[in-house]
């Protein structure tokens, strides 16, 4: 039986680097992705232009213009001198924003009056919006505390715990650790029998000495082996090339990685044994991988889903995955609460190569 395994697993690898499109999906889009995605998936917001309509032309209003233009998320600062010029430079997306000084600002201030500062936001872009009225609430303050520090109330200080500088590398990294062995985990297990019945290969498997058991352990252990390397290769160039911190269990990290994977392997072998060709595999694994990304929490958190949406997401293993990988990376996670995650993974491994199992049986009779 041992010799049976090595020689399918054999076959198997040899299969996936023949394979033009295993290929592609083992090395070049996974090494690509990893770079533009860490880069390209943000919610931060930069590199933005800030109108300014400063009808005071007092030392206040140029004063605080300047700190607008000095703030290292501004790129470009535009004079403002009509109502109908900051309409239409909204209305263009020139800028994101339009800071108006009324007449009387820097008066009111040197007088100690409350002075008003009006910000009018491009709503088109509700969270970018958002994200710049922040950014310019926090110059005010802080105009405002040296101006008149006797009379500022005492502030909140703001401790962020995992993320101190709010990096959103630091948070993008561990997710595409998951998302990436997603795509390249059931693109692989997808193509295996879709391959051999479109080869023609599949009916040499029936009358092979193989057993069914025989013929889904050789498919499914070479692709957990190459998401393995895989994710290693991530974890090196994670914590070295991007400088996340790798603060908790790695042992433990593996030990969710190879279940994860299994349960990966488990849907991807339904989908292709479901599938009469490749082309049939490749579009059945975008429909199960786009949808499990989206529950896992990477673009939004789950618990900002609807309860029917949240208990969904607790069948999908890239959601348990992604908590584990965030943990293991940020959090220093206890092995108590990643062991929550984990096990998991092992009920849908089980629940999804049982299914395949069953699926399999009944495509080869």
């Amino acid at each position: 039986m041992l010799n049976r395994l090595v020689a399918m697993m054999v076959k198997e690898f040899w299969a996936i680097l023949r394979d033009p499109r295993a290929r592609i999906i083992l090395i070049m889009p996974p090494l690509t992705q990893l770079f533009i995605l860490g880069f390209a998936t943000t919610l931060e917001v930069k590199n933005i232009a800030i109108g300014i309509y400063d009808r005071d032309q007092g030392a206040m209003s140029i004063e605080m213009a300047q700190r607008i233009a000095g703030s290292p998320n501004v790129t470009a600062v535009l004079p403002i001198t009509s109502q109908q010029e900051m309409r239409e430079a909204i209305d263009r997306q020139t800028v994101i924003a339009v800071v108006t000084f009324e007449h009387g600002f820097s008066a009111d201030i040197a007088a100690g009056r409350p002075a008003l500062v009006q910000a009018v936001f491009d709503g088109r872009k509700s969270n970018a919006a958002q994200i710049v009225a922040g950014y310019l609430t926090t110059i005010a303050a802080g105009l405002g505390a040296e101006i008149a520090p006797t009379t500022m109330q005492p502030g909140t200080v703001v401790t962020h715990w995992f993320n101190p500088n709010l990096l959103y590398l630091w948070f993008t990294m561990p997710g595409l650790i998951v998302v990436l062995t997603t795509i390249s985990g059931l693109g692989l297990t997808a193509q295996s029998v879709a391959r051999e019945r479109e080869l023609g290969s599949f009916d040499q498997l029936m009358v092979s000495p193989l057993h069914v058991s025989e013929i889904l352990i050789g498919k499914v252990v070479p692709p957990v082996v190459v998401g393995v390397i895989n994710a290693s290769f991530y974890l090196v160039v994670i914590s070295t090339a991007f400088g996340v911190p790798l603060t908790g269990s790695v042992p433990f990290f593996y030990l969710s990685l190879v279940l994860y994977l299994l349960a990966l392997a488990g849907v991807g072998m339904l989908v292709s044994s479901a599938s009469e060709t490749q082309q049939q595999a490749f579009l059945g694994m975008f429909l199960v991988a786009v949808p499990a990304i989206l529950l896992s929490g990477y673009a939004s958190p789950v618990e900002n889903m609807p309860i029917w949406l949240q208990i969904i997401a607790q069948g999908d293993p890239t959601k348990h995955f992604m908590v584990v990988s965030q943990g293991v990376f940020l959090k220093d996670m206890a092995i108590a609460d990643l062991w929550a995650n984990t096990w998991p993974l092992g009920v849908i491994a089980i629940v999804t190569l049982g299914a395949s199992s069953i699926l399999f049986r009944a495509r080869m009779e």
